[in-house]
């Protein structure tokens, strides 16, 4: 296969295609979807099924997550709105991995901060979004828990590692109504939804059982350690 967006044309809006009858109904959320070439993000080797509804290794025990919950993941973070664009200010990635979901977020926000623990991830991320020409995703090497901008009030975090339950630090920095959209769980995880209301109050929601490695804590050189 060539690494044109012509070649891949066909298999990109099989996925779109698939995501719809999945049951993924916003539009923007599929067309920004429509429009990223999920091959680059992943080794040449799965270029020929990198449009399938499956996860792929992207090395140092780490995966890219299936269309399907990268499309759900994004339309739950963005459903309380309706207009089109980069709709937020601010929105925080933990978990960045190779970039995908980076991707996908940067056309809804003027700016995402993504956080990610392995540090070779991040520079692939990095070099994933040159390719792309995708200015607006700022890739830190940090630890999910801790290494975000507390003086920051985001307008949504989306979360791409399951800890055992829902680290409530995180919830002091959305702005109210904003979401934080994580999976949770050790061996059983739910995809969880923490809207934040008045008064600091919050509003939990459950949807689809998922699979994420695990959120770990601290920094990884290599990854060894996952």
């Amino acid at each position: 296969m060539s690494n044109s967006g012509f070649t891949f044309r066909r298999v990109r809006e099989d996925m779109i295609e698939n995501l719809l009858d999945l049951g993924i109904k916003d539009f923007r959320v599929l067309d920004a979807m429509s429009q990223i070439p999920r091959h680059i993000f992943l080794d040449e080797t799965f270029w020929s099924r990198a449009y399938e509804n499956r996860s792929w290794t992207i090395g140092y025990k780490q995966t890219i997550s299936q269309p399907y919950i990268v499309a759900k993941m994004t339309e739950l973070l963005i459903s309380h709105t309706n207009s089109r664009g980069k709709i937020f200010e601010k929105v925080l990635e933990i978990g960045s991995g190779c970039g995908y979901q980076s991707a996908v977020l940067s056309f809804f926000a003027e700016k995402v901060d993504a956080i990610e623990r392995i540090k070779p991830l991040v520079q692939k991320s990095r070099d994933n979004m040159n390719k792309l020409k995708i200015n607006n995703v700022i890739f830190k090497y940090g630890d999910g828990y801790q290494d975000w901008d507390n003086s920051i009030k985001y307008d949504g975090i989306l979360c791409a590692a399951s800890p055992r339950e829902y680290p409530k630090d995180l919830v002091s920095i959305l702005k109210k109504d904003a979401k934080l959209v994580l999976p949770v769980g050790g061996a059983s995880q739910k995809l969880n939804v923490i809207k934040k209301c008045e008064n600091d109050e919050v509003e939990e929601s459950f949807y689809d059982d998922v699979s994420f490695v695990p959120m770990l804590a601290g920094k990884s050189d290599d990854g060894n350690d996952a």
